[in-house]
């Protein structure tokens, strides 16, 4: 089986793991201040926030803008859970509006519409590694005096007009395993403003600024220098990681092109997409649906997943819920019965990139 992803950890990582091991300092320490450091270069910030996974990046982020009861975050319904149950964790109401086709992201003429007279963020996620069209959604921003705070869980440096993920507002990272990035568990808030970022700082220890000298009611978000001991290595060799899933994308797109019922994803102008998904869609006139089309891709050896498929509201735990604001989302709802994800990681033969289109190709009828 090609798995939809795989981990791979080298000589450089375990060089600096075993130097955090023989430094008998485990916990937040020097390598995490380097892994903030460089991240914050990486994404032209002055800062980089880490913290202990990434749905914590999102709430933190959500806590020092300071929402009351009553205010709305604007979002798509088309995402991880994770940035849903932060918007809920922070105490305001989730409002939702729609995508478009060419990215899986948020149309800024449907956030526009979504805007009322008590949103005070804009929460764009950037799936699958590609941006949002942040343009639009920035002038909306500041025309209304809202804030932004971009779900760049999957888009780790990926840019948008020669702007980086995570520099439009706050920006919130993911660390999770299976990220182009990854430390097992964890996250990373970036900001180009001082305060929030002194006060994020002290947030996630505990809400001091020094040992007993508490400044706020705060909480345990840390980040430890094993973990951050994983990505310093990737980091330093990202642009080659992704150079890679570049090529795999390129590879699969003139591999899928033409074939009936299947559209492939695209990079857009203006936009660097890192791909950590590739995620193609099994349209109506696809010889067999969706999920038949999963099954039979396990079946020729091809690893495939649906990130995601079905809507946020669409779960009995928000169904009801009094501060999910369900909304009309038609392009939303399509794409979720349609995505499929395909393999693209860094670790693909060229073997491996043949039998995947095969695969496609074959039960698509093409």
């Amino acid at each position: 089986m090609i798995p939809i992803t795989t981990v791979k950890f080298g000589a450089d990582e375990e060089r600096e793991v075993l130097d955090v091991l023989r430094s008998g300092s485990i916990a937040q320490g020097p390598k995490v201040a380097r892994l903030e450091e460089e991240f914050a270069r990486m994404h032209g910030v002055p800062h980089a926030i880490a913290v202990n996974n990434g749905t914590t990046a999102l709430v933190a982020a959500l806590e020092v803008l300071d929402l009351e009861p009553g205010d709305e975050v604007v979002t798509s319904p088309f995402t991880f859970v994770a940035t849903l149950n932060a918007i809920l964790e922070s105490g305001a109401t989730a409002t939702f509006a729609d995508i478009t086709l060419d990215d899986f992201n948020l149309d800024p003429e449907s956030v526009r519409r979504a805007v009322g007279p008590n949103t005070k963020v804009l929460l764009p996620v950037h799936l699958y590694g590609q941006m949002a069209d942040m343009a639009p959604i920035a002038e909306l921003a500041t025309e209304k005096g809202l804030r932004i705070l971009e779900d760049s869980a999957q888009s780790h440096g990926a840019t948008y007009q020669g702007r980086a993920a995570g520099s439009f507002g706050l920006g919130s990272f993911s660390l999770y395993a299976t990220k182009n990035l990854t430390t097992g568990e964890g996250g990373i808030i970036t900001t180009d403003d001082d305060a929030l970022a002194d006060r994020l700082r002290v947030l996630r220890n505990q809400g001091m600024r020094a040992r007993y000298a508490y400044e706020m009611a705060g909480h345990n978000y840390r980040l430890t220098d094993l973990q951050a001991a994983l990505a310093l290595p990737q980091l330093a060799r990202y642009a080659s990681i992704v150079e890679a899933r570049k090529r795999n994308a390129a590879r699969l797109i003139e591999g899928l092109e033409g074939v009936p019922g299947v559209v492939a994803p695209r990079e857009l102008d203006g936009r660097s997409h890192v791909w950590h998904q590739f995620t193609i869609r099994v349209t109506d006139e696809a010889r067999v649906g969706r999920d038949q089309f999963v099954e039979a891709l396990h079946g020729e050896g091809v690893g495939a997943g649906v990130y995601y498929p079905r809507l946020l509201w669409d779960y009995d735990a928000y169904r009801d819920h009094p501060r999910v604001r369900r909304t009309e989302a038609p392009v939303a709802d399509q794409v979720a019965r349609q995505v499929i994800s395909l393999p693209v990681h860094n670790a693909l033969s060229d073997d491996d990139l043949s039998a995947i289109v095969a695969a496609v190709r074959k039960i698509a009828g093409a």
